[in-house]
């Protein structure tokens, strides 16, 4: 049994995998087994921990066994096991997309993800824009590193966080997430298996999910399709539960129903009121809590 390996999925493209044997460091392409198809099983994605058998090492070449449990997966993009979620965000060129950060930042909440938001170009502040951004999320318990290339600024900080993690980038397009990825996989990526490839990044438009080796331990994935998101899969029930800011007041609202919107003796209106939470995100909130509530009372209408 020994030509049986443990690893990671790195990339799926066509039917092909590269997976990682993560105790030896070498990359094998790996094909699933048409028996696994057969019984009904899950497709392979970037991140999956496999067995695998291989079936020539001189080539390098095996087939995935079995998929390992998943603590999360997404369809788009495709890619399963993210521990945490890099929300980039920048204080100008593009401006801020609060709304889209909220949004990312609740599917990690319902996925059991830890979030991380990066406010990048701050070279650029001219009018406290990242002072605010780490005001408003700070208060939810959020981690806020201001990043720039320009000063040099947050990497050292951004390099100990993706310490042991499968990390994930997101945001809004011209962020710099591709400025902060190739400064991750030009510093800090273990020099294993196809390097060069990694340097080709951007300069084709369609690019698949690839997890990335870090020298510290952990990944970083290179995934695109993060740049908008909905939350059209969370009850509006569920809501104020996925605020961090929110969730310690709620059992004490007056009315065990409470939408935090209306209602007499809210716990989370005190908070917004006190300056204990963000009245931005507490907008937002109340446009997304009405926007489930009329997804789920038209539900079966035509």
């Amino acid at each position: 049994m020994d030509n049986v390996k443990s690893g990671i999925i790195l990339k799926g493209v066509g039917g092909f995998y590269d997976v990682l044997d993560t105790s030896a460091g070498v990359i094998y392409t790996c094909r699933v087994r048409g028996i696994h198809r057969k019984e009904g099983g899950k497709t392979p994605l970037p991140g999956d921990g496999v067995t695998f058998k291989v079936i020539d090492e001189k080539s390098l070449t095996g087939f995935i066994d079995e998929i390992g449990e998943r603590k999360n997966a997404f369809v788009r993009p495709p890619v399963a096991n993210i521990d945490q979620l890099a929300v980039v965000v920048a204080v100008r060129s593009p401006e801020p997309d609060l709304s889209l950060v909220d949004k990312l930042l609740i599917t990690c909440e319902a996925k059991n993800i830890t979030p991380l938001i990066l406010v990048n170009k701050v070279d650029l502040d001219e009018e406290g824009t990242a002072e605010a951004i780490s005001r408003a999320y700070g208060k939810a318990g959020y981690r806020v590193i201001p990043l720039s290339k320009v000063l040099n600024t947050g990497y050292d900080e951004l390099h100990q966080q993706l310490k042991g993690c499968k990390t994930a980038f997101a945001g809004q397009s011209g962020v710099g997430k591709s400025t902060i990825l190739n400064i991750i996989l030009n510093n800090w990526v273990m020099e294993i298996g196809e390097v060069s490839e990694r340097i080709q990044r951007g300069r084709h438009t369609t690019r698949h999910v690839q997890l990335f080796e870090l020298a510290v331990g952990g990944f970083v994935m290179d995934t695109p399709g993060f740049s908008s998101y909905a939350v059209s899969d969370i009850e509006h029930t569920e809501l104020a539960y996925l605020y961090p800011e929110f969730r310690q007041v709620i059992g004490e609202c007056r009315f065990t129903s409470c939408s935090h919107i209306n209602e007499p003796g809210c716990r989370v209106r005190e908070l917004v009121e006190k300056g204990e939470a963000d009245p931005g995100r507490y907008g937002r909130y109340i446009q997304y809590y009405r926007e489930l509530k009329e997804a789920y009372d038209n539900r079966y209408r035509r």
